[in-house]
């Protein structure tokens, strides 16, 4: 069991972590983006070029789609918090190790309780794995809930997949309906 830290203990261990090597490449530590007590959380892979820049999540060109689609669907700001597995740059954007996202998940962890989302979307094959299922296939899961521990779970693809694959737009707008769905249903029960 990880021990629980406050936001700012936790933000503080990111900051200073040398856990794997992915700390040597890195401009900034990438934590999150949202409302920290939101009921929906999104989950990716780990920072990109940009990300690295500005020390947020998601704010290069597959999270201008993101924004787009939750924008689309009518889910605000309020309503969600963006994170990665893992909090550094891998070099090239490359996937991230083993590794290196197994050092990052009690981060992971903790965010999620800190957060206490409803909620958890995972966006793209590297979040679902550590996840939700580490054999699982995201053409084969994605868009499809799983109850867990008191959270829906849902892994979709990742926004830089619908920008690579355009035929995989229809799929996920498909699954942003189902979200936002939930979302509702969710918000209805309080």
């Amino acid at each position: 069991m990880v021990k629980m830290l406050s936001w700012d203990a936790l933000i503080e261990q990111c900051k200073n972590c040398t856990k794997c090597g992915l700390h040597k490449g890195r401009t900034n530590v990438v934590i999150g983006r949202g409302n920290k007590s939101a009921p929906l959380m999104f989950i990716g892979e780990g920072p990109g070029e940009q990300e690295d820049k500005q020390g947020l999540p998601f704010v290069g060109a597959a999270g201008k789609l993101l924004d787009l689609l939750l924008e689309a669907h009518e889910i605000s700001e309020d309503m969600y918090y963006i994170c990665n597995i893992v909090k550094c740059r891998p070099p090239n954007n490359r996937v991230p190790l083993e590794e290196e996202a197994t050092q990052c998940l009690d981060y992971l962890r903790n965010q999620v309780r800190l957060v206490s989302p409803k909620i958890i979307v995972c966006l793209g094959a590297t979040a679902m794995k550590y996840v939700i299922d580490r054999k699982g296939k995201i053409t084969e899961m994605r868009g499809q809930w799983v109850e867990r521990k008191g959270f829906w779970l849902m892994p979709t693809f990742h926004p830089a997949a619908l920008l690579r694959d355009e035929s995989k737009k229809e799929l996920a707008w498909k699954d942003f309906k189902k979200i936002k769905q939930k979302l509702s249903e969710i918000s209805n029960n309080f």
